[in-house]
C-alpha cells in the first residue's frame, strides 16, 4: 500500500525534491557497499562518477542521456588510453596522443548535443594515462571504477520511485496553461479576485516555460515525446502568453476606445468561454486525459461594424478597438492550435495518471465555469 502510494505521479511530483536526495543516496550507500565487499582498487571513483551522473537531474530521461553520454566517453577515452600504454610508448608520445585524441573528439562533438560525452572521454582518458608512466592495471581499474559508478547511478535513478521528465513535462504544460486561463480571466472579469498578483502570475508562467525547454533532451531520450513535439508546444504556449501580456499591459488612449469596447455585447462572453477553454485544456493535460474536445473559435464579425466605425472627440478613427478584438482573436487561434497540436500527440495521455487521478477526485470542472463574466459592462481597460 505504502509503495503503491509512493509510485502516485501526483506525491512523487510534490515530493520530487525528497525523492532525488534518496535516489542520490541509496545509489551513493549501493555502490560504497560494493566497493567494500569487492576488491575495487581506486575505488573512490566508483563513488565521484555515481554522483556525477545522478548529479541535479531528478528524472529518468535527463540521467539516461547524460548516462549514456558518460558510458560512451569513459569507454572510448579509456579504450585509448589503455592502448597507449599497451603501446609502452614513452610518457611524450602517450601525450602526444592523449592531445590528439582529445582535439579529435572535441572537433567532433562541438556541434552536436554530445558535449558531456566528448568531455568524460576527455577526462577517462588523462585519467587512465596519469602522468604516462600509469601500469596497465591501474589504468584498467580506473576505467571499471567509473563504468561501475555509473551504471549504479543509472539502476537507482530508473529503479527507486523513478521520476519521469515527460510528467514533469505534462505539470509544467499544465501549470502554464492554468495560468494564462487565470491571467485572461483576470483580464475579462471585473469581479475578479483582487489579492491575484497578475505581475507574478506572469513571471512564474514564464519560468515554466524556460523549464519546460531545458527538459527536451531528458523527454525525447524517455521515448514518449520527441524534441519537435515538445519545441512546438513550448512555441504555442510562449506565443499565447505573449498575447496575454500584451493584453495586460496594452492601455488605451482614449476614453472613447474604452466606451467602444464596453459596448460590444457579446464580448465578455466569449472572453470567459476562452478563458474555461483553457482551463478545461489544463486539466485534462494534468490528469492524463485524451485531448478530445475543441475550443470555441472567437467571432469578431458581431463587432465589426462597431469598431470600424468607432472615433474619437476629433472625427478620427480609433484603432485600439480593432487591435483589441485582434489580440483576443489570436489568443484564441493559439488556443486551438495548442489543442489540436496536443490532441495529436497519441503518447502524450497517461493512463497511470488518469487513474491516480480519478482516485484523488481531480476529474472535475475548471474554476472558470462561472459565468459572471461583466454584466455591468466594466471593462478593465
Amino acid at each position: 500500500m505504502l509503495l503503491g502510494r509512493l509510485r502516485d505521479p501526483f506525491i512523487n511530483h510534490r515530493h520530487r525534491r525528497l525523492f532525488h536526495v534518496l535516489r542520490v543516496s541509496l545509489a551513493l550507500a549501493i555502490t560504497f557497499a560494493i566497493i567494500q565487499v569487492l576488491p575495487f582498487e581506486h575505488s573512490g571513483w566508483a563513488l565521484v562518477s555515481t554522483a556525477m551522473v545522478m548529479g541535479n537531474l531528478p528524472h529518468i530521461g535527463g540521467v539516461l542521456d547524460k548516462g549514456r553520454q558518460r558510458l560512451a566517453g569513459t569507454i572510448l577515452g579509456a579504450t585509448l588510453g589503455l592502448a597507449l600504454i599497451m603501446l609502452h610508448l614513452p610518457p611524450w608520445g602517450i601525450y602526444l596522443g592523449a592531445l590528439l585524441g582529445i582535439a579529435a573528439c572535441t572537433w567532433v562533438v562541438f556541434p552536436g548535443r554530445q558535449a558531456y560525452s566528448g568531455l568524460m572521454f576527455s577526462v577517462s582518458l588523462l585519467l587512465v594515462i596519469g602522468d604516462g608512466n600509469q601500469a596497465f592495471s591501474v589504468a584498467l581499474w580506473r576505467a571499471t571504477d567509473v563504468l561501475l559508478g555509473t551504471l549504479v547511478g543509472i539502476a537507482a535513478t530508473v529503479l527507486f520511485l523513478p521520476q519521469k521528465a515527460t510528467d514533469l513535462m505534462r505539470f509544467m504544460l499544465a501549470d502554464c496553461l492554468d495560468g494564462m486561463a487565470q491571467l485572461y480571466h483576470a483580464h475579462t472579469s471585473a469581479t475578479s479576485a483582487p489579492d491575484l498578483d497578475t505581475r507574478n502570475l506572469l513571471k512564474s508562467t514564464s519560468r515554466l516555460l524556460v523549464k519546460q525547454r531545458g527538459l527536451s533532451d531528458a523527454i525525447h531520450r524517455e521515448g514518449r515525446l520527441n524534441r519537435t513535439d515538445v519545441d512546438e508546444l513550448i512555441s504555442y504556449q510562449r506565443r499565447m502568453l505573449s498575447t496575454i501580456e500584451l493584453l495586460l499591459e496594452t492601455h488605451w488612449t482614449t476614453r472613447e476606445g474604452h466606451s467602444c469596447i464596453n459596448a460590444m455585447k457579446g464580448l465578455r462572453e466569449q472572453q470567459h468561454t476562452l478563458a474555461r477553454g483553457l482551463g478545461t485544456l489544463a486539466l485534462k493535460v494534468r490528469t492524463g486525459q485524451s485531448i478530445d474536445f475543441s475550443i470555441t473559435p472567437f467571432v469578431l464579425q458581431p463587432f465589426a461594424e462597431l469598431a470600424m466605425s468607432a472615433r474619437g472627440k476629433d472625427e478620427r478613427v480609433l484603432f485600439s478597438p480593432s487591435g483589441y478584438l485582434w489580440l483576443n482573436r489570436e489568443l484564441a487561434r493559439l488556443a486551438i492550435a495548442t489543442a489540436e497540436r496536443l490532441g495529436r500527440l497519441e503518447r502524450l495521455p497517461s493512463k497511470r495518471l488518469h487513474n491516480r487521478a480519478q482516485r484523488r477526485g481531480l476529474l472535475r470542472t475548471t474554476p472558470y465555469d462561472n459565468k459572471e463574466g461583466n454584466q455591468d459592462g466594466n471593462s478593465p481597460h
